[in-house]
């Protein structure tokens, strides 16, 4: 699956249904759950019916597996420092931190 589409392989082979398995979450990753509740209402709703069922679930494996929100999130956080930076609002010292936390605390 990647943005909410399925990927059937152009010729069918054994060789293309013992590789399929290499490009899934199911090895242990963190979205393993999310991969297989999506999979799960596919199943269920065919693909055709499932696409629109089954978006948000699409949506959240796609997001557990890119992490495009995240990443945003993050540079928007590093711009709006750099841009504090910049301005004069932080100074060289607390550019990243104003109140950093002490060594070795969790």
């Amino acid at each position: 699956m990647a943005n909410g589409t399925i990927f059937n392989p152009f010729l069918k082979s054994p060789l293309t249904d013992m590789s399929g398995a290499l490009v899934c979450s199911q090895w242990g990753g963190k979205c393993a759950d999310i991969e297989m509740r999506a999979l799960e209402c596919l199943e269920a709703y065919g693909v055709d019916r499932g696409l629109k069922k089954c978006d948000t679930l699409i949506k959240d494996f796609d997001e557990c597996v890119y992490k495009r929100k995240q990443i945003q999130r993050v540079n928007a956080m590093r711009f709006e420092r750099h841009r504090q930076h910049f301005a004069g609002e932080r100074t060289k010292e607390d550019k990243y931190s104003k109140n950093p936390p002490k060594p070795d605390t969790y």
